[in-house]
């Protein structure tokens, strides 16, 4: 028998995709009442050390690497798509990156009262300074200007506890809604991937809140509620994400990577 669902609307946001840093753009500007009844869900490509936890549960990370072409065409659509927004966008690359870095800091933002502010900060520094967000001195500044104790933050990836715990469950989570990529957006067993489909997400959250109560909590990841995340500053020069082009099995649309 399928377990069922929960009916509130989840985002599932990633700092390494310009996909998911537009759907956030456009859900803070645009559907900024959606921004505040959808749970917030962290969704990262783990290390091998994520995938042998997920395994130990019998899950697997759903995501297929994009193929050349895709990678190719990603650079021209998030030009187009940046353009249309006002955005300046160019493309940092990453070194070496281990993902957990930036993303598993967030569990200790929220903790701290300070989730929205660190998905946004996070963001910026990636978006609009191009700044690398897995080298832990970028880490560590971001964790300095939102207040939050230095050392948990940038050693959050070394956290077993955090790895095992809250870590480890939000890789749970992604797997069993099968968030294959990124922007993903979930309503029970609705699904939704790619920016593009945000608009029908934002209709589907606002039809069913219309209908009632119940609609879904402010809550990032968590049941308690959390008020959405900040308005980032004007837009200045943005950048993106080096994507690496490993395999060619994938055939999905634009507008969402994955």
């Amino acid at each position: 028998m399928t377990a069922k669902r929960s009916n509130v609307p989840r985002f599932y946001f990633n700092f390494r995709s310009p996909y998911s840093w537009i759907a956030y753009r456009d859900l803070m500007d645009r559907y900024p009442d959606v921004a505040q009844a959808v749970e917030w869900h962290p969704w990262w490509e783990p290390d091998a050390d994520g995938e042998r936890r997920m395994a130990e549960h019998r899950r697997r990370f759903p995501y297929t690497a994009m193929s050349r072409d895709k990678h190719l065409y990603i650079l021209q659509d998030v030009r187009r798509l940046t353009a249309d927004r006002g955005l300046a966008v160019t493309w940092p690359v990453d070194l070496d990156p281990v993902w957990e870095v930036p993303h598993l800091p967030y569990f200790l933002a929220l903790d701290a009262g300070r989730g929205p502010a660190y998905i946004e900060r996070v963001y910026r520094a990636r978006w609009l300074e191009g700044r690398d967000i897995c080298d832990r001195r970028t880490i560590a500044a971001i964790a300095a200007e939102l207040g939050l104790p230095a050392d948990p933050v940038v050693g959050a990836a070394d956290d077993d506890g955090l790895r095992g715990g809250e870590g480890l469950q939000a890789l749970l989570a992604l797997s069993d809604d099968g968030a294959f990529g990124v922007p993903f957006f979930t309503q029970g067993y609705e699904k939704f991937w790619g920016v593009d489909r945000l608009p029908a997400f934002a209709d589907a959250v606002r039809s069913r809140s219309a209908s009632g109560p119940g609609a879904g909590s402010r809550s990032h990841s968590r049941s308690r509620d959390t008020p959405p995340p900040p308005e980032p500053p004007g837009a200045g020069r943005a950048a993106g994400t080096d994507f690496a082009a490993t395999r060619s099995g994938d055939q999905g649309h634009a507008g969402g990577c994955g």
